[in-house]
């Protein structure tokens, strides 16, 4: 598939819902912004009446910076379909529908249960070339994503199946390969011998917003640490690309996760909690447990901390600690990397200067790295500078660029079914802790910074 042949046709499955008009349509508007001239048809399909979905269409994409003559283009040439996907002969009506399988793209912006039930209907089918593209999460626990993967093993090959994490289109995160790789300062530094600790954080000041249907049943630990928090901590800790295409960076990435366990107990190695009422950037915000459709006796977290360590020769005995929060004080989603003291300190300098550290920032791309110097007012004293730099910020949305990248039938920025499975099975005892109730749930108060642990035992 690709923008200088036909015309690919990205089929949204689910198009009435809450994903597809506040982050697809609105991303794929700022891939046309940035590539006007790249030929794609939308149709959209859900089991809603939509008699405006032309109007939606327009509106979401013209909000992702898409020009005019992109989104009328795009917008004259869509086409509704209402139907359900768990129903085989409306299946059926929507295959006879589309022109050409082999540039068409089913995307399922639906739960992993509807995705799992329609795709069974689908093996049965002649599906040509389809490609078919899968929102996260992929499954909801270990064995339904080994089964979930079984199942598109029968029908689609790997190169056809395109599983969704918006996170990996995030130019701050796809930053980290040159930051890493391509700088003889920083590369030799990426070691056990070097790094103290590592602290993946991705804190938002969203609450709920209307999401029970779905974050009910999944929880902060399912919804951000198991699929986009791993997937960093993979382009964090893995070696070095000879190439950056699918096949090489995909094997990295399972290689890093393959070693990577939960440190120790996972009652001990992790934490939970629920935001209650408070106030968020001005804004009152009701407590998580008063938000219509919330089961209050789920014990569904809001906030998740996990520790882990990645048992290989460049990260042994380094822990790492993933957390994410809803209803936070602040938008704060980043990577530190804190540094060992240096071996010796020569007698006669004083003071107490931070530990040095780097940290990425990943929603603004800036990157902090700290250094010890002499103070500029006792050049025995030392101090801490922090040196400044700053990723060039991407015009295209993240799910834009994976869009992009599905479109063009390119697998690098979508997730390998081996790559889910092991992001399961690393959270697999920490779920169990809590769904056993070893792990106390907490709460703090929505507009906080919600509690803290101390850092990982070595």
């Amino acid at each position: 598939m690709s923008e200088s042949t036909s015309p690919t046709t990205l089929v949204i499955l689910g198009a009435s819902g809450d994903l597809t008009r506040r982050l697809l349509l609105p991303g794929l508007g700022t891939l046309l912004a940035s590539q006007p001239d790249r030929r794609v048809q939308v149709w959209g399909s859900a089991m809603d009446e939509l008699p405006d979905w032309p109007d939606r269409l327009r509106e979401a994409l013209a909000e992702g910076g898409a020009p005019a003559e992109a989104v009328e283009r795009v917008a004259s040439g869509t086409r509704y379909l209402r139907l359900d996907v768990t129903d085989g002969q409306d299946l059926d009506r929507l295959l006879e529908e589309i022109p050409d399988p082999d540039s068409t793209v089913l995307y399922f912006a639906l739960p992993p249960a509807i995705s799992e039930k329609s795709c069974g209907l689908l093996a049965e089918r002649d599906l040509g070339g389809l490609h078919l593209a899968l929102e996260k999460p992929f499954g909801t626990d270990l064995d339904s994503a080994r089964r979930l993967n079984r199942l598109l093993a029968t029908f689609r090959t790997e190169e056809q199946i395109f599983r969704m994490d918006h996170f990996l289109g995030e130019a701050q995160v796809l930053g980290l390969l040159g930051l890493r790789f391509a700088n003889r300062v920083l590369e030799p530094l990426w070691t056990a011998e070097h790094v103290e600790r590592v602290e993946i954080r991705a804190d938002e000041t969203v609450a709920l917003v209307g999401r029970a249907g779905y974050y009910d049943s999944a929880g902060a630990l399912r919804d951000m640490l198991q699929s986009h928090l791993l997937l960093v901590l993979s382009l964090v800790v893995m070696e070095a690309p000879a190439t950056v295409d699918a096949l090489e960076m995909r094997d990295l990435m399972a290689h890093a996760l393959r070693a990577t366990r939960v440190a120790g107990d996972p009652a001990v190695a992790s934490r939970r909690a629920r935001y209650t009422a408070g106030t968020v950037e001005g804004q009152a915000v009701r407590s998580y447990v008063d938000e219509p459709g919330v089961d209050p006796d789920r014990g569904t977290e809001t906030l998740a901390e996990m520790d882990v360590f990645v048992d290989n020769q460049r990260w042994a005995g380094v822990p790492f600690r993933l957390r994410s929060g809803k209803a936070m004080a602040a938008d704060d989603w980043r990577i530190d990397l804190w540094l060992r003291p240096v071996p010796h300190q020569p007698g006669g300098l004083g003071g107490r200067a931070e530990p040095n550290h780097v940290t990425i920032h990943l929603l603004t791309g800036e990157i902090e790295v700290s250094l010890t110097t002499n103070s500029a007012g006792d050049k025995l004293e030392l101090e801490t500078t922090t040196l400044t730099a700053t990723i060039a910020p991407s015009t295209v949305e993240p799910y834009g660029e994976v869009l992009a990248k599905v479109l063009d039938g390119d697998p690098l920025l979508s997730v390998r079914g081996d790559i889910s499975e092991e992001c399961w099975r690393i959270c697999t005892p920490v779920l169990e802790a809590f769904a056993d109730g070893r792990v106390p749930l907490q709460e703090y108060a929505a507009g906080t910074t919600g509690p803290w642990r101390q850092p990982a035992a070595r």
